[in-house]
């Protein structure tokens, strides 16, 4: 008489094994995106003038940290990604090979830079972005309920948006009174993108910049406010409402008090996107999208009329930033002046009327000009190749019939949410220079990865935890 199984259901030790280092590398990753929200959100070439904390509150409470500890923190979780990674996704093997290609080539016109103390520390963040895209890409989208990750890049955002508001409402008077009093008489120099960022009523949170603060909320917003919805088994739907209409309030209200008139725009965008794919008949798309569009484009207008009408001067210095990008380019179509080199490049042929900048405010023109054509082509391939391909892969109507393309509702919605905000981040890389902050490019290259690793999983389970 054969013997029956006394629990059919328990899972073995090994299995056990397995989901527990899953979970705990969610949770390491998630933590890591979240503390690079808060602390990392520095261009790399800026970070001569980044010094260690001294103090426990300024360890805690200032920012941002030494980038060098976020390579170490990484490393770590890199580690963690390699023990549980499955190494057989269903994505094309060109588009697995880009970045690393595209990092290759960025290596190589390091060794040809102009200035090799510029270009040394962004090829290290190209290559921590390319790391947080094979993380998310092997090892986080075989993880069926990686939850842990989404709350602590959660948590990280929420801090964010506690930090813009805390500036609006009289932190960031306060800053600037303590750094004139206090601080900036014992500077011995002082970054002029500091001064001028500290003097503006525009809020940044922990970001460089109050237009990185618009792409922090354009890329994370959409995810957070998902994330939330799916929690049905942990809130009610009256909780889960009442937070995503807090949530969404918070970032929307961050977005405006940054000033960014693009990433205003996006955000409008990106609605509207979102809006097409909600289950309503045509006529009520139509009327909700003619709203939105009305509502957004009227405040757009009320809030920077004085903008326009001193001619648009922010609009115009990126004209002469993107001239000198192609003027660049031109001249040195192979290799480029070097990675994170355009300030060089520009000190020499700016017009005289023009402000200086250290980046092209233009992800893909700083590509054409600091490491030549060869790194534009192959980053814009692998942003574009990226996006389309995991938007036919379930996110979009199916081009294709595959078996195990049946996504489960919540995590469809999931996936769709994170592909929109990525979308908003690579858009905003037309005028901004996200690409160049870690704390925007790492959860962007992570996402990317997690969307085509997980594209043609079959998601029946809960996106969190029972």
């Amino acid at each position: 008489m054969p013997r029956t199984p006394m629990n059919p259901g328990r899972q073995s030790p090994g299995t056990q094994r397995h989901e527990w280092l899953t979970l705990a590398f969610a949770g390491l990753f998630g933590a890591f995106m979240g503390l690079t929200l808060a602390k990392f959100g520095n261009p790399p070439i800026m970070e001569k003038w980044v010094g260690a904390p001294t103090q426990f509150y300024e360890f805690v409470f200032g920012y941002p940290w030494p980038i060098t500890w976020a390579y170490w923190l990484l490393a770590l979780v890199g580690v963690a990604g390699i023990v549980v990674a499955r190494w057989t996704p269903a994505v094309p093997r060109w588009l697995i090979a880009l970045p690393l290609v595209w990092l290759l080539w960025e290596l190589l016109a390091a060794a040809q830079s102009v200035n090799a103390e510029l270009s040394t520390p962004t090829v290290k963040h190209f290559g921590a972005c390319v790391l947080c895209f094979y993380l998310g890409l092997f090892s986080l989208s075989r993880i069926e309920r990686p939850w842990p990750f989404w709350a602590g890049l959660t948590c990280g955002f929420l801090l964010v948006l506690k930090v813009g508001w805390e500036q609006h409402f009289g932190g960031l008077e306060e800053s600037r009174r303590y750094f004139f009093l206090y601080e900036y008489p014992q500077m011995k120099q002082v970054p002029p993108e500091y001064l001028k960022r500290i003097s503006s009523p525009r809020i940044f949170s922990t970001l460089f910049y109050p237009n990185a603060l618009a792409g922090v909320v354009l890329l994370l917003l959409p995810v957070t406010l998902a994330w939330i919805w799916q929690a049905r088994q942990r809130l009610t739907a009256a909780a889960r409402g009442f937070l995503v209409i807090t949530v969404g309030a918070a970032g929307l209200a961050c977005l405006y008090w940054s000033g960014s008139k693009g990433g205003w725009l996006l955000m409008l965008l990106l609605g509207l996107v979102v809006a097409l794919r909600l289950p309503f008949s045509r006529r009520i798309k139509l009327a909700l999208i003619a709203g939105v569009l009305l509502a957004g484009l009227a405040g757009f207008f009320w809030k920077h009329s004085g903008f326009f009408q001193k001619g648009a001067t922010s609009v115009s210095a990126r004209f002469d930033y993107w001239r000198a990008a192609l003027q660049t380019a031109r001249q040195e179509p192979f290799f480029g002046t070097g990675p994170g080199t355009f300030a060089i490049a520009y000190a020499k042929i700016k017009r005289p009327e023009s402000e200086m900048a250290r980046l092209v405010h233009n992800d893909y023109l700083e590509q054409a000009s600091d490491s030549g054509l060869a790194g534009l082509v192959t980053y814009a391939l692998f942003i574009v190749g990226a996006l389309a391909w995991s938007f036919r892969q379930g996110l979009g109507p199916p081009m294709v019939s595959a078996p195990d393309l049946h996504p489960h509702p919540a995590s469809d919605w999931l996936r769709f949410s994170v592909w929109v905000g990525v979308l908003g981040w690579s858009l905003q890389g037309f005028f901004e220079f996200g690409l160049y902050i870690p704390a925007l490019a790492w959860p962007a290259f992570a996402f990317l990865g997690w969307l085509l690793g997980s594209s043609r999983m079959e998601s029946t389970n809960p996106i969190h935890p029972r």
